[in-house]
């Protein structure tokens, strides 16, 4: 279904993909410059999810995190990757490693949210 492109969607999806990591409702509410409500934010976040343009990563801290993601690709990255969440600087990277684990036969699997968290390298640095 062909969406109408709005100067929210615009706004909400520019703050993502200059950021090029995950990012929470309410750092895209802060970076956004643009008076707009939470509620019209969340609607975009689930629009773009729905759409395939974002994913959605819930973390470990219960948070969702939502992000454009180039390497999410499904060519150049497996669908059930692992997600990396920083303690330090709060931010969540893709990784590109593949996640491997094994079910019985009795389990169908549709989707994978793998959050490991720690130090990222960047803070690691510093």
């Amino acid at each position: 279904m062909k969406r109408r492109n709005t100067a929210t969607k615009e706004a909400v999806l520019s703050v993502l993909q200059s950021s090029g990591k995950a990012m929470s409702q309410g750092a895209i509410e802060k970076k956004i410059g643009i008076d707009i409500n939470r509620a019209t934010i969340y609607r975009v976040l689930n629009r773009y999810c729905d759409d395939g343009v974002l994913h959605r990563i819930v973390a470990d801290d219960g948070r969702q995190y939502f992000a454009v993601c180039i390497k999410c690709d499904e060519h150049l990255k497996p669908l059930h990757h692992f997600h990396f969440r920083c303690e330090k600087c709060e931010t969540i990277e893709c990784l590109p490693e593949p996640v491997h684990f094994s079910l019985s036969n009795d389990y169908v699997v549709k989707r994978v949210n793998c959050v490991i968290t720690g130090i990222c390298k960047d803070c690691a640095k510093s």
